[in-house]
């Protein structure tokens, strides 16, 4: 990763102090951000006008509820880019325990509400909140700090890197009771890339990855359930009207797109074709819409994205600022994983995960705490640039 990255100025990198001045706002991320926001909110109006008028007569109901849930999730960022990340340090512990009380609680009859067979939503005022995607972030907090404060453990014996792996382990069982599988891979993949990044021995971190690749695959062999999505995933065509319906119909969205696609708001898969058009499979969309054009520009700005977090990273690590080097790593692996996962499964390369589009979908608990974490990056970079003495260089 490079020294310093983005795009700088004067009052950016102004010499304020670590505790005091100017908030040192990264440009970068903020435009990727909105770059990325923007093309979801235009993508779900599209993908949702149909569906939203046969379900309440107003088409553009999932715009206004997208953009409620960009000015909530801004709410969050902007509150989070005024706490220092010390204090999330010191409360990794009993943010853990509310993960895991979100966790359990979404398990509770009476508490947990169940939506398509999942138990993964909690019900408050009227909404369906998703304990899950919370919980991974207060989880991925603590892993952060475990890193910081055990670097030596971690780089040095393989008990460094069995303990906070159980921990991810106890979670991810917490998760496919739901069930959320997704979410499970997703958690454990970051987990496990924040802790080599922290300096876990290669060979450590390779058996356990191994072992839980296994692990996986056994949970899928033993499930009826995931056994026929995954029969679906290797051959839709076999059962295109059922178990591959889905699949098949996001393949031809995207076929139809070509090179520039069929033009904005022109897509017939998503009416009433493409089951979830609007969430998980928003990208098949933009496919069959803006062509191969709309999907290198989408793939380049989630790219660039992951790219600017890790290099924040970098700049928290030169800075001496391990747990929150550790946090920004987190994001760039989780963002970056996540979309990299969505857009497997749209294009048919991995079996279907219900997972959104970060950023870009619909989807209340997903949207507002992808963005409450992009506070926590400025905030990351703010504390990282004042603790940088002398003006910053600008590389890409």
């Amino acid at each position: 990763m490079s020294e310093a990255i983005g795009v700088a100025t004067p009052m950016t990198w102004a010499r304020t102090g670590g505790r005091g001045g100017a908030f040192r706002t990264d440009w970068a991320t903020v435009t990727l951000v909105l770059a990325i926001s923007l093309l979801g909110l235009i993508m779900v109006t599209s993908a949702s006008v149909s569906i939203a008028n046969k379900e309440s007569g107003e088409p553009f109901l999932y715009l206004e509820r997208q953009l409620l849930l960009l000015c909530i999730g801004g709410g969050a960022a902007f509150v989070l880019t005024r706490v220092r990340t010390e204090l999330l340090e010191k409360l990794a512990l009993p943010l853990l325990i509310g993960a895991f009380a979100l966790l359990i609680a979404v398990l509770v009859p009476g508490l947990g509400h169940v939506v398509n067979g999942s138990r993964r939503w909690i019900r408050l005022a009227g909404l369906n909140f998703q304990a899950s995607e919370l919980a991974r972030l207060l989880v991925l907090i603590f892993i952060a700090s475990y890193a910081a404060r055990r670097e030596a453990e971690l780089r040095t014996q393989l008990t460094g890197l069995a303990k906070p792996l159980g921990l991810l382990a106890l979670v991810a069982v917490l998760l496919l009771a739901e069930p959320d599988f997704g979410a499970a891979t997703v958690l454990f993949a970051t987990g496990f890339g924040v802790l080599f990044v922290a300096g876990a021995r290669l060979r450590y971190v390779m058996a356990m990855m191994i072992a839980a690749l296994a692990s996986f695959g056994a949970l899928v062999a033993l499930s009826g359930y995931r056994m026929r999505r995954l029969g679906a995933f290797l051959d839709p065509w076999a059962d295109p009207y059922n178990s591959g319906f889905q699949l098949t119909q996001s393949l031809i969205a995207i076929g139809r797109g070509e090179w520039f696609g069929v033009g904005l708001g022109e897509s017939v898969q998503k009416l009433f074709y493409l089951p979830e058009a609007h969430t998980d499979f928003l990208f098949a969309v933009l496919a069959e819409e803006l062509g191969l054009a709309g999907v290198v520009i989408t793939v380049g700005l989630f790219l660039a994205l992951a790219w600017r977090a890790l290099a924040i990273a970098r700049l928290a690590a030169d800075a001496g600022l391990k747990f929150q080097a550790y946090l920004a790593a987190g994001f760039g692996i989780w963002i970056g994983l996540q979309a990299f996962i969505n857009i497997g499964v749209n294009m048919g390369a991995l079996p279907t995960k219900g997972l959104t589009l970060p950023l870009m979908s619909y989807g209340r608990s997903s949207l507002i705490v992808t963005v409450a974490w992009v506070g926590i990056l400025l905030r990351v970079h703010h504390e990282a640039a004042s603790r940088t003495r002398g003006p910053a260089t600008v590389t890409a």
